[in-house]
């Protein structure tokens, strides 16, 4: 759909003016709204007095209680403590669906080398303290080119000897710049960068750093008047005098009418707008861009967003969140009213100690000499025409009241219980010191509890898109020292590594309930691996796997050795088998001959009965044949127990007949 360019508001000739336009009415909105309260906390940090602290037309002194100072830097060093205690202050994680690691382990290992180069420790914590001061914390992804010099060595002479030198090569280098808030311009309605119209870096740059990029060329090759000073973008008020040499640079990132860039940057190449209306086939209004304006109105650069993820190269985030605003509530606004009672009570109690130690005195004019002064200092004469005590008479104050000490004590307890701020210096000493792992956890658990919903700002809005931005952008322009294709990746800070960590405490406890050979055990011990910040992560992982998978020859051989084994239990088993058969043969044999005892006892005592019976007898007759019978049966009984056969019963206790 095409739109007309006579349907919008604001129409302007070219883009700067456009883009200056939108930047002085978010300037009217900020000073309006915020400018005066910023500067009040920022006073209040520093502790700094100004005339408009005075509660009183007698007040004298000018102190400021550091309490408000204490509470944001005790605020800020816990939030550091949280993010940087461990070292480690961010992760990276392969998507679930890519099993191929080594990519992302690689893009880690160089996000750490380039971020300790690059100092962005530093500007973090420039960023957690902006936070706590002002409300919002704003920081600007800045890329340079730069010479990285690394010492080398190569042999000369055909071998002999080692020539020492240096390598320069050209790296891309990533960067991290606080922003005040002063210097920070966003659409009014906007509760987020993302969401914004656009958002705008107003502020005085050294004029060797335009020039510089002009050489390079970064910028249009323009002429470039001086600055005029403007109290309202300088973040230090000493430094405004000082406007020679300066330049006031505003960079704008967001939608711009694509009518207006394409006027631009057709002068300065035909190619490169022929080129924007080839590749592009949006053909809404507008079109995201980088704008560079100098001095409210000299073009220094106007492109399409060259980021690989459109994305804006502006990171924030709120101490706490306020509904419907972008900026956010920080320590100073917390604690101002709190800090601003507890100043008009010390200033009081000051001058009324002055007063107590140093009186006032009444005289009587008439009775002084001619040309004498008044002054009350020690070892002073005063000259009087009579007697002193009747002359000078001091009024009389009386002490300072004790019950301004303990208002003081009330106040300074409301300025930490408004802030959240706790001394912090015992949970240092246990991070930094010789400390266990579970010490380090109960105190940072401490911390996390205290500043949870700003912890979760700063990480969420703040720290893990600036590294998800920050290696999009090496990805993108650092080719050689970061080939890694695959894009999709987890980010994760303090802390989800704190969470890990207590899981990992969890699988600890679980695996010590378990015994090595379960299947479950070299589960958990990936999964606690896994969850560790190590840096060889995946190479201990990687070595876990391949131990629990089965080696083949180890396989083949384990197959063979159970197939011998089941052969060796057949064979044992048959000749068992066998044994078995002879045993039960050799037991029914010797169960037959034991039937066959008790007859043969039985022919024995009739022969024993039958011995002294009369030869040829009636009665020698009939035993002669009763034997004869038993021994016929006995023989029977023989064959049947050969045989298998049953034997012939005979009653029991009954010759036979």
């Amino acid at each position: 759909m095409d739109f007309d360019k006579n349907e919008h508001f604001s129409i302007e000739e070219n883009v700067e003016g456009w883009v200056m336009e939108k930047c002085q009415e978010w300037r009217d909105h900020f000073d309006s709204n915020y400018s005066e309260t910023f500067d009040e906390y920022y006073r209040l940090w520093r502790g700094q007095w100004a005339s408009g602290d005075s509660t009183r037309e007698s007040e004298r002194s000018k102190i400021v209680s550091p309490a408000l100072q204490q509470a944001v830097e005790s605020s800020v060093a816990e939030l550091e403590e949280a993010t940087f205690g461990r070292g480690k202050w961010f992760d990276l994680k392969d998507d679930k669906m890519d099993q191929d690691t080594a990519d992302i382990v690689m893009l880690r290992e160089h996000l750490y080398a380039d971020f300790k180069r690059d100092k962005i420790r530093k500007g973090i914590a420039e960023c957690i303290l902006n936070a706590a001061v002002f409300g919002t914390g704003i920081a600007e992804i800045v890329m340079t080119e730069e010479k990285e010099q690394a010492p080398a060595s190569q042999p000369i002479m055909g071998g002999e000897l080692m020539a020492v030198g240096v390598t320069i090569r050209d790296r891309t280098a990533v960067k991290l710049k606080p922003i005040m808030p002063q210097n920070f311009l966003i659409d009014p309605v906007a509760t987020s960068v993302e969401e914004a119209l656009g958002v705008a870096v107003d502020e005085f740059v050294s004029r060797h750093v335009v020039e510089q990029l002009q050489e390079q060329g970064v910028y249009r090759d323009v002429d470039i008047t001086e600055a005029s000073p403007d109290l309202d973008i300088e973040p230090d008020q000493e430094l405004t005098v000082f406007a020679d040499n300066k330049v006031r640079l505003t960079k704008y990132y967001g939608l711009v009418p694509r009518h207006l860039l394409d006027e631009a940057m057709l002068e300065d190449s035909n190619e490169e707008l022929e080129t924007l209306s080839e590749d592009d086939e949006d053909t809404s209004y507008y079109v995201e861009a980088v704008i560079v304006i100098a001095n409210n109105g000299i073009l220094l650069k106007a492109e399409k967003n060259p980021y690989m993820m459109q994305d804006r190269p502006i990171v924030c985030f709120p101490w706490d969140v306020v509904p419907s605003r972008f900026w956010g509530r920080g320590v100073c606004e917390k604690g101002y009213n709190s800090q601003k009672a507890l100043d008009a009570e010390l200033r009081a109690r000051i001058d009324a100690l002055a007063l107590t130690i140093h009186p006032m005195l009444a005289m009587d004019a008439s009775r002084m000499p001619r040309g004498a002064k008044p002054e009350v200092r020690p070892g002073k004469v005063i000259l009087t025409n009579g007697d002193p005590r009747e002359i000078l008479q001091p009024f009389n104050f009386g002490n300072v009241s004790q019950i301004s000490f303990a208002q003081a004590d009330a106040l300074q307890r409301m300025v930490q219980t408004a802030t959240g701020a706790i001394d912090s210096a015992g949970t240092s000493g246990s991070i930094n010191g010789d400390a266990t792992a579970a010490g380090i956890s109960m105190s940072l658990g401490a911390i996390i509890k205290r500043h949870k919903r700003t912890l979760i700002n700063f990480q969420e809005s703040f720290l893990i898109p600036f590294v998800t931005k920050a290696a999009h952008r090496y990805m993108q322009f650092e080719p050689e020292m970061y080939p890694v294709a695959d894009y999709k990746f987890e980010t994760s800070s303090s802390l989800g590594i704190i969470a890990r960590e207590y899981e990992v405490t969890q699988l600890v406890q679980l695996l010590q309930t378990m015994s090595p050979d379960t299947p479950m055990y070299p589960q958990l011990v990936q999964s606690i691996i896994d969850n560790m910040n190590l840096s060889n992560r995946e190479e201990l992982i990687a070595s876990l796997k391949a131990a629990n998978e089965p080696n083949p020859e180890a396989q083949a051989a384990q197959q063979a050795s159970q197939q011998a084994a089941m052969a060796l239990q057949a064979s044992q088993a048959a000749a068992l088998n066998g044994q078995a058969q002879e045993s039960a043969a050799r037991a029914q044999k010797l169960i037959m001959e034991a039937q066959a005892i008790p007859q043969e006892l039985e022919i024995d005592r009739m022969k024993a009965v039958t011995t002294n019976l009369q030869v040829g007898t009636a009665d020698d007759k009939e035993f002669q044949r009763r034997i004869e019978m038993s021994k016929q049966m006995l023989k029977e009984r023989e064959i049947a127990v050969k045989e298998g056969t049953p034997a012939p019963q005979q009653p029991q206790g009954q010759l036979p007949q």
